[in-house]
């Protein structure tokens, strides 16, 4: 018998993934939009010190902190990426951003406690909130708002919801609107949360991803906030399962702890490779000048097929868009495109139990040519 714990929303991006599988091994041209998987590998300099170290048999458990030139790297990023001084001692590696997401919520909550999320946003925050027995309160973003939380909403919401809010989690840039929270706001909402003895997570994950946007990070000015970053998307080791959290001193060793028994520590050999990769200059510019021409010619290609625009396209690798045109079912209308073009896209209401009905996420992480012949079977469907 299940426990209540697991009484969670699927991830329907991953079951329309999985059905796109399926049907790619039954020989169908699949074009997969639905997952923030980058069209191209790891960078070459991960992957030749991956090679290395598993020819030197270099691999093992690490400290549940992480390998110490991996921390001192990502430290040494940080200065020169934000100018901001993060000891290595705070940084810690973890199996991905997920781990990251998993310690922090149990690090700083108790059962009960109510943790903001924006809506729409990113569906595994409220499912792992959820099973971790935690309130979610959804704050729901748009022009008014800017795409963002701000304390304005915050507090709206947690009075509506009649709670005292324990925690605020913002992702900058945002899955699934592209938004980039600037500096200003960003540093706003962290003193509100540090003013009102609220935890605050900063989900930097998609940061490298700017198209113009202002880009900032939470070490740059909130020392009590959790920051966690990603190697799945700039970096492009979704599969390495990799990731890093900056934690405040006092909250170290209590998440380490935690991690010891939870993962005993991310995998040695992509903690290698994630170390060359942070030295891989001018092959991550080119995946971001890949993305931007993506984001480029969907701005224009879908709001034509009758598709507008829900957010703006300032960051991270996806399109938000309207199909109320079309639908009042986006779940129903993702099965119907992929079945009837072979083109998998994710449902809004993975990120938008209210009004995810009218919407749909289109990732724009693969190829140009991808961009060009989904669109245009999309827009043969459409007709």
């Amino acid at each position: 018998m299940l426990s209540t714990r697991s009484a969670v929303e699927p991830f329907h991006a991953m079951d329309i993934l999985a059905e796109a599988n399926r049907l790619k091994a039954a020989g169908h041209p699949v074009i997969s939009l639905a997952v923030g998987q980058p069209g191209a590998p790891a960078p070459e300099k991960a992957i030749k010190a991956a090679e290395t170290a598993l020819r030197a048999g270099q691999i093992g458990y690490t400290d549940a902190l992480g390998r110490v030139d991996l921390r001192q790297a990502l430290s040494a990023y940080y200065q020169r990426r934000h100018s901001a001084s993060v000891a290595p001692e705070r940084i810690m590696v973890t199996t991905g951003s997920s781990a990251g997401f998993n310690l922090a919520f149990l690090a700083l909550f108790e059962a009960g406690d109510a943790v903001a999320i924006a809506r729409p946003g990113y569906p595994a925050y409220r499912n792992i909130l959820k099973a971790l027995g935690l309130v979610v309160i959804e704050v729901p973003v748009g022009p008014e708002t800017n795409y963002t939380l701000t304390p304005d909403s915050l507090e709206r919401a947690a009075k509506a919801a009649g709670v005292r809010l324990k925690g605020v989690l913002l992702a900058s840039p945002a899955n699934p609107t592209g938004t980039v929270t600037g500096r200003a706001a960003l540093q706003q909402l962290a003193l509100w949360c540090d003013d009102n003895g609220i935890a605050f997570i900063s989900d930097e994950i998609y940061h490298g991803l700017t198209y113009g946007a202002e880009e900032a990070s939470a070490v740059e000015f909130a020392p009590n906030a959790i920051v966690i970053n990603s190697f799945s998307k700039y970096y492009r080791m979704t599969g390495w399962r990799i990731g890093w959290m900056v934690l405040p001193e006092a909250l170290v060793r209590g998440v380490e702890c935690v991690a010891q028994s939870l993962y005993i520590s991310a995998p040695e050999l992509s903690q290698i490779a994630a170390c060359a990769a942070l030295d891989a200059g001018s092959e991550l510019e080119d995946y971001r000048a890949a993305c931007r021409a993506n984001r480029d010619f969907l701005a224009t290609r879908l709001p034509e097929l009758g598709l507008p625009l829900l957010s703006p396209l300032d960051g991270a690798f996806y399109a938000y868009v309207d199909v109320s045109r079309f639908t009042n079912d986006s779940m129903d209308f993702a099965r119907r495109l992929l079945a009837e073009t072979f083109v998998a896209a994710t449902p809004g209401l993975d990120f938008d139990p209210l009004e995810g009905h009218r919407a749909m996420r289109i990732s724009y992480a693969g190829t140009l040519e991808d961009m060009q012949q989904a669109t245009g079977r999309i827009a043969d469907w459409l007709r």
